[in-house]
């Protein structure tokens, strides 16, 4: 989560025009020791390129790549703004966020602010409040996440094992900003207290960050409560845990009857959940060429290409496995924290779906308004509804590729380890594989399982790995058999044991 303080929060602010609030922001940033003086330069020139207004009255100034060896130590200076500050094209920003970070660090500042900032009411609350304690709760996403939701239960999983189901409580808490990696390492270290009805409750006094609980129940009814608490606001949930007849209503009980137990009605957002392909879809699927990811001005490219069609277009990061969002939207397209190399799919529905998922393929080959000489090794593809491949976009990334498995490398390896790959030497796997510029993903043979993201420790922890079992990678990419060659070597050294 963010660190925020008194010092790179100022509320009440009066300027006259974006040029003072960014200079503004700038001398923040270099008062607090994030950057160097120069940096306001590249703000102002980041600004006449595209700009850096998100929606719901939030700007998210930030210097250009030529500026980026100015920034210090990674950090966001904020200033409020209550009368508003004009940021062109009719928009009003009230509360504006100077970032400076290293590197690709700029895409988890961004995924983490507007998760927070895609909330109206929570927007409403940062333009207009004068309690900065209120302003720092907003926004570090404390305040809009429920203590309990439909986001954060997972039933019917095919292992009977307490550790994956762990990984995977841990991991959904995480990805939704309740904690970090420190509560996932020391919960996955830790045996969970066992309740009784075969129900199980695991947690840390590590890496908490936001209250919530997290459920995980396999086929059979092993159900596992994984617990985050920053204050004692969970003691009333967690005394329903008690109770014999909730607990056996948890290992039996549909998502909906699960919330009501806590007194909770189903929260999990619907509206733009990826739907079954159907016969008046067009799905197209797009590798990000630029060298920096899907930052602000690429992703004001990729919303401002699709704006024109009258389809509804939904977009989903296939390396990260996010829900499916609005592709028009330019905040929701951030917080997919896509990368160079990132795989998105998009699903449009419309008289002009067709048309507008060609429009957007050319974007993507053109580097969405950055130039780039990144080729990806598997073609971008449209398909409309269940119609084979309609086209490969463009033409200069379809040569590259002859077939669907084109620029595909894969291999098999053995694992070594007496207990298989719980906890440590599936984080070892990970942190290996997260070295390369390449995606990879893992099959488990011996179970055929399906081919799941390797850069994934709650998906390794779910392969029920355990001693002798015969792993087969797949990887693609520039550094796909440098990757290989790194796991093959990490998985004969004993995964750190």
């Amino acid at each position: 989560m963010l660190n925020l303080t008194a010092q790179n929060i100022k509320l009440n602010g009066s300027v006259a025009n974006k040029e003072e609030a960014i200079r503004l922001v700038a001398a923040g940033l270099v008062a607090n020791g994030n950057v160097a003086a120069g940096y306001e330069a590249g703000m102002l020139a980041r600004e006449t390129q595209t700009s850096t207004f998100l929606g719901n009255g939030i700007a998210i100034p930030h210097g250009t790549l030529d500026t980026r060896d100015l920034v210090q130590n990674t950090g966001v200076q904020v200033y409020q703004f209550p009368q508003g500050v004009e940021w062109g094209e009719g928009n009003t920003a009230y509360v504006v966020i100077g970032i400076a970070a290293k590197s690709d660090e700029h895409l988890n500042l961004l995924r983490q602010l507007t998760t927070v900032l895609g909330d109206e009411v929570a927007a409403e609350k940062l333009a207009k409040t004068t309690d900065l304690d209120e302003f720092i709760t907003v926004l570090s996403g404390k305040s809009s996440l429920a203590e309990v939701s439909a986001d954060l239960v997972t039933l019917d999983i095919d292992s009977s094992s307490l550790i994956t189901l762990s990984a995977i409580n841990a991991t959904k808490l995480q990805e939704k900003g309740y904690v970090n990696q420190t509560f996932i390492s020391d919960v996955l270290a830790s045996l969970p207290l066992e309740l009784g009805n075969n129900v199980f409750v695991s947690d840390s006094n590590k890496g908490n960050q936001a209250n919530g609980l997290a459920i995980a129940r396999t086929k059979e009814g092993k159900t596992l409560v994984t617990v985050s608490a920053t204050d004692d606001s969970l003691q009333a949930h967690l005394a329903k845990l008690l109770n014999i007849t909730n607990r056996q209503k948890l290992t039996v009980a549909p998502v909906e009857q699960i919330l009501a137990i806590f007194g909770q009605e189903q929260t999990a957002c619907t509206t733009e959940s990826a739907a079954p392909v159907a016969s008046n879809q067009v799905v197209g699927t797009f590798t990000v060429r630029n060298e920096h990811g899907l930052h602000a001005r690429p992703c004001a490219v990729l919303v401002q290409t699709l704006k024109p069609f009258a389809a509804k277009v939904t977009v989903e990061n296939l390396d990260r496995q996010t829900d499916a969002v609005n592709a028009k939207s330019t905040m929701r397209v951030v917080a997919l924290g896509a990368t160079k190399g990132t795989r998105l799919r998009f699903v449009a529905e419309g008289d002009d779906a067709l048309q507008a998922l060609e429009a957007l393929g050319k974007a993507f080959a053109e580097g969405l308004g950055e130039a780039s000489s990144f080729v990806p090794e598997v073609a971008d593809t449209i398909e409309a509804g269940s119609a084979p491949v309609a086209q490969q976009a463009p033409q200069a990334v379809a040569s590259e590729a002859t077939s669907a498995n084109a620029g595909e490398l894969e291999a098999t390896f053995v694992i070594k380890n007496e207990h298989g790959l719980h906890a440590r030497p599936s984080a070892m796997l990970v942190n290996e594989v997260k070295k390369y510029n390449a995606t990879v993903q893992v099959q488990n043979l011996d179970r055929d399982s399906q081919l799941v993201s390797a850069k994934s420790l709650m998906k390794i922890v779910a392969l029920g790995v355990v001693k002798g079992t015969r792993l087969r990678f797949v990887a693609t990419g520039e550094e796909a058999q440098q990757a290989l060659d790194g796991i093959g070597a990490a998985i004969e050294a004993g995964l750190g044991e």
